[in-house]
């Protein structure tokens, strides 16, 4: 992933693209394999680990409502974590990721499942995908993995 970050970094300091990720699950580790890039802060602006859905209501504006509607790993609240990242911190572009590493889960919302969203000056994107109950370590490092290819092709396709 080292590659994908560090591309990253270049694709958006070539494009004058600011970024800022709001984290649950994965607690922190898409911020930190940005910032394991040298000359990161030349576009990274902050992360935000908001694993506690008081957190993402205090610091990312997610509204109670929409957790108490969808739950915290829900397309919407993706949504709304990605657009108080990037309007928060002033960013163009924004990647927030919730949902279950495990153990555990429902029938519901089955252990794997992980929300994402991309806000950018496009617009808020957002999808799930399910990436089975391969284990809490391995979800999480599946999530920031996917999380940061959302990032890389929507920083890449950006004008």
């Amino acid at each position: 992933m080292a590659d994908l970050s560090a591309d990253i970094i270049q694709t958006a300091r070539d494009k004058g693209l600011r970024i800022a990720t709001a984290e649950s699950c994965t607690g922190g580790m898409v911020s930190a394999a940005l910032t394991d890039i040298a000359g990161s802060s030349a576009v990274f602006e902050r992360g935000f680990v908001t694993y506690s859905n008081q957190a993402k209501i205090d610091l990312l504006g997610v509204s109670p409502e929409t957790l108490a509607a969808f739950g915290a790993v829900s397309n919407e609240v993706a949504r709304e974590m990605a657009l108080g990242a990037k309007t928060r911190a002033g960013v163009e572009m924004a990647v927030s990721i919730t949902g279950i590493a495990g153990p555990g889960g429902s029938a519901h919302k089955p252990e794997g499942r992980v929300c994402f969203g991309l806000a950018s000056p496009a617009g808020v994107a957002v999808e799930q995908v399910d990436f089975g109950a391969l284990g809490r370590a391995n979800v999480r490092i599946a999530a920031r993995d996917y999380a940061l290819r959302l990032l890389h092709d929507a920083i890449s396709q950006s004008d």
